[in-house]
């Protein structure tokens, strides 16, 4: 006998499942089925996830869910209350069609019929069932909750209704046998029904865990959902542990009197084949002027900017242009380019503060040329392969930091152009975390917090094992001998693990992630399932990582504080000068020499970032509120570093991190002692150069892969992913390449160069150790430029500087206490609010004298005066 699970719940029916998709899959598997079903509450969430698990193990996916229907309209409130507000219904998508509308129906669900739970109607129902197989669902269903009411003839109705919806052969009634009562009443009743009407029966297993001996660590899961204690009386409860991935066989000896509705379980399965398509990009159309194409649009907005970026115009940033052009165009990602110059354009034009790049986007001179970001990629050697590899064909990632209390502003934008039902923020899954789980499990158990909590306590924050996997319960058994003393030892504490262990990593909530944005050409739920969250947020089931393997476009409108101090440093600054300018005619030496904009204000984009005061004050140590740099660490770092250039500032950010921290003395005496630098071969000079020696970035081991072994910049991206990521095989046949050459692939390698094989391999070898922690220039360029912009701000105005961090902070108390401290540390006087003088925030009082009368301030170049704020 041949049979298919097709109800069955998963870790994403939140707080109600325990079905890990992985351990789901490969239960089905062991178990001799070839197909499974997934039909969470109203949602979901986890279809692409166990799709894609499914195919990995060889097993046919049947993608489906449990709706939630309404007894009336789905537009009605409290038309009846308690378990009459919705019936459960199972929908199975059959193919494409079936599974597009699914996505309409659970979207709806959500945007028109939420009341308790996300609702649909038979309207849609009936609009949207082409291509659906539908079941009558467990008792929760219309049709089981009638018959167990004894109204079976209102119940015969309400079936063939469903099978008006669907069609004949696309409605089934549903049979389940938990030891139930009521369920072997339902089931004499439906099989007199499936005679009476012809409406084919199906038997199923109510799945929400995986193995029977699951079923207590369930139990635990619904207290948690309702906040009850295992010790309660009145408490949800799944009675008779029978809720878990059956054999063929189990459910064959549960049904031996209906073994056809079993057969029928596989006969839908094999009916259901639903292809799910990934890598195919579905990027919006961008609106170019009358007249022209996008292509043509974007080749004149990157020359007319590379014109003003560049006067006259290099022959190498022309060549560079040309190539990254004809790399997004052949790649297909024009639009995507026009689509962020677009809202970064607006962003700047309503005079919200931008960053000046983020990530490897800041390699591409199209970027810069287009105002997306204000990093020269020549002048600081960053590579556009990084960000886009014509060799790995990729969706391209530009992130955008944006100043955060008018981030909003640049979405409601985006929503506008593109329009509402084409925009959609992006899900996020709030999961039960090893510490976290051991509490919540403890809780349910009834057992001593101070006990629960010290053994939270035992577990690390972080993987000691593997810094790049996560902390997991199992891993901290390993590494900690006292809890795994207690765990061997004390039955409770046993059991408290073994039961936050099978709940550990379940998903526990669903929010919105701060800063993902979905763009699509057409409506959102025409390609993904939308949801609502409790702070009533429209987002995709999906998250960010999903969206795009989907091939939509996701955008990160990311909020950095610091871009707000900048800007309001910036802007008091301007307002104090202009008003010296007026008063005195002409303001500080520090102004005059200044760069403005077309208004007249401070342009932090163009100041000079050679300047060796702010260097020298950076050596100090006293980083307070300069980003990046104001950690005791980085401080410390900071007075032994001696930054004299914006390369040593990127350098030090790239390297005080774990891992790389063991690199930074030989950075050091590289930087104090010239003459201690060695190369290898003179090929290696220009690339490590600034960085005296030392692989720092990314971006140098490309360079070293392309200039000595001879690869192309796209396939060294690739060797320096498989280099990072260990990938042994990988290694062993580039290593062979690096060094001999392969010229079936077009590699001339090492020994083309001259290079022996001996220093070839210790190049290599070299490589392969910073690979793993080599940090992205582009990245650490662009928070190098925030870095240095704030801290000549805070050497050069530094009341206006601090008057705008402390406004930053205006929320955290012991931040402002901090910073109120530092102030005075400089010299600052801190007054009061006054209902005469206070503005919003900390504002600048004093300092108007003549600018002959300036006396440097502690950080320089700055008359002392005092900020009074209001908190």
């Amino acid at each position: 006998m041949r049979f298919a699970h097709l109800h069955t719940h998963t870790e994403y029916s939140l707080l109600d499942g325990s079905n890990k998709i992985k351990d789901y899959v490969a239960r089905v598997k062991e178990l001799g089925m070839d197909s499974a079903a997934i039909t969470d509450h109203g949602v979901m969430y986890g279809v692409v996830d166990f799709y894609e698990e499914c195919r990995r193990q060889g097993i046919r996916p049947v993608l489906g869910c449990e709706v939630y229907v309404a007894p009336g309209s789905r537009f009605d409130r409290e038309t009846s209350g308690g378990e009459d507000r919705y019936h459960h219904l199972i929908l199975l998508a059959e193919n494409n069609t079936g599974y597009a509308n699914l996505v309409k129906i659970v979207s709806t669900g959500f945007e028109e019929g939420f009341y308790y739970r996300p609702r649909v109607d038979k309207e849609v129902l009936r609009q949207y069932h082409e291509g659906l197989i539908c079941t009558s669902a467990c008792l929760a269903g219309e049709i089981a909750r009638l018959l167990t009411r004894g109204f079976y003839e209102e119940a015969k109705e309400t079936a063939i209704a469903y099978r008006e919806i669907f069609g004949d052969g696309n409605f089934f009634l549903e049979m389940q046998d938990h030891g139930l009562e009521n369920q072997k009443l339902v089931n004499q009743n439906l099989l007199r029904m499936s005679r009476e009407t012809g409406i084919p029966l199906i038997a199923t297993n109510d799945c929400h865990y995986t193995r029977a001996e699951d079923a207590d660590a369930h139990d635990i899961l619904l207290c948690l959902q309702t906040g009850k204690k295992l010790s309660d009386e009145n408490r949800l409860r799944y009675e008779g542990g029978q809720y878990y991935v059956k054999s063929p066989e189990e459910m064959a000896g549960l049904f031996p009197y209906a073994l056809e509705a079993l057969e029928n379980t596989q006969k839908i399965a094999e009916r259901c084949n639903v292809t799910i398509e990934f890598g195919q990009y579905k990027l919006p159309r961008f609106d170019v002027p009358e007249g022209k194409t996008a292509w043509e649009y974007l080749q004149e907005l990157c020359w007319n900017g590379l014109s003003e970026r560049y006067d006259p115009i290099p022959e190498e940033a022309r060549e560079r242009m040309e190539s990254e052009l004809n790399i997004i165009h052949s790649m297909g990602f024009v639009d995507y380019f026009l689509i962020v110059w677009d809202y970064v354009r607006y962003a700047r034009s309503v005079k919200i503060a931008v960053g000046p790049g983020r990530g490897s986007a800041a390699g591409s001179i199209v970027s810069y040329a287009l105002g997306i970001t204000q990093l020269d990629p020549i002048r600081y050697s960053l590579l556009f392969e990084r960000f886009l590899n014509p060799e790995r064909i990729s969706m391209p990632d530009i992130d955008i930091d944006f100043e955060p209390e008018r981030r909003s502003e640049v979405f409601d934008y985006v929503v506008r152009r593109y329009g509402k039902e084409n925009v959609a923020q992006i899900i996020t899954f709030g999961t039960l975390q090893p510490r976290g789980v051991v509490r919540d499990v403890g809780r349910v158990m009834d057992l001593p917090y101070s006990l629960c909590d010290s053994i939270s306590k035992k577990i690390p924050m972080r993987n000691p094992l593997n810094s790049a996997s996560r902390m997991t319960i199992d891993v901290a058994l390993k590494v900690s001998q006292e809890l795994r003393d207690l765990y061997e030892n004390d039955p409770r504490i046993h059991t408290l693990i073994d039961m936050s262990r099978k709940l550990e990593g379940l998903p526990r909530n669903v929010g919105t992630h701060a800063a993902g944005v979905v763009i699509c050409q057409r409506r959102v739920d025409d390609f993904v399932p939308l949801a609502l969250t409790s702070e009533g947020n429209i987002v995709t089931q999906f998250t960010k990582d999903t969206v795009e393997h989907l091939g939509l476009l996701k955008m990160d409108f990311l909020g950095l504080r610091n871009l707000t101090v900048i800007k309001e440093a910036a802007r008091m600054v301007s307002e104090r000068e202009k008003m010296r300018v007026a008063r005195f005619g002409r303001g500080s030496e520090v102004w005059e020499q200044s760069p403005k904009d077309e208004n007249g204000n401070l342009d932090m984009d163009r100041i000079d970032t050679d300047d060796e005061k702010v260097f020298e004050y950076i050596s100090t140590g006293k980083c307070e509120g300069i980003f990046q740099l104001e950690s005791a660490g980085m401080k410390s770092f900071m007075k032994e570093l001696k930054p004299g250039c914006l390369e040593d500032v990127i350098a030090g950010i790239a390297l005080y991190r774990p891992g790389p921290m063991s690199f930074i003395p030989a950075y050091i005496r590289g930087k104090e002692q010239a003459s201690s630098v060695r190369y290898d071969t003179p090929l290696l000079e220009p690339i490590l150069k600034t960085t005296y020696g030392c692989i720092v970035y990314q971006e140098q081991v490309m360079q070293i892969v392309r200039d000595l072994g001879g690869y192309s910049y796209g396939r060294s991206d690739l060797v320096r992913r498989a280099m990072s990521k260990k990938k042994a095989e990988v290694m062993a046949k580039e290593r062979r390449n690096f060094v001999q050459g392969n010229p079936e692939e077009n590699v001339p390698g090492c020994a083309s160069r001259g290079i022996d094989e001996a220093t070839a391999n210790r190049i290599f070898d070299s490589m392969m150790s910073f690979a793993e922690y080599a940090f992205n220039k582009a990245h650490s360029t662009s928070y190098a430029v925030v870095t240095y912009q704030t801290a000549w701000l805070k050497y050069y105005y530094p009341v206006e500087f601090m008057a705008a961090l402390m406004t930053s902070v205006i929320d955290s108390p012991g931040k402002v206490a901090e910073y109120i401290m530092s102030s005075r540390n400089m010299g600052i006087g801190i007054l009061p609010p006054d209902v005469n003088e206070s503005e919003e925030g900390f504002s600048v009082t004093g300092g108007d004298e003549p600018p002959e009368a300036e006396t440097p301030g502690q950080a320089g170049g700055q008359s002392e005066a005092e900020a009074s704020g209001q908190a």
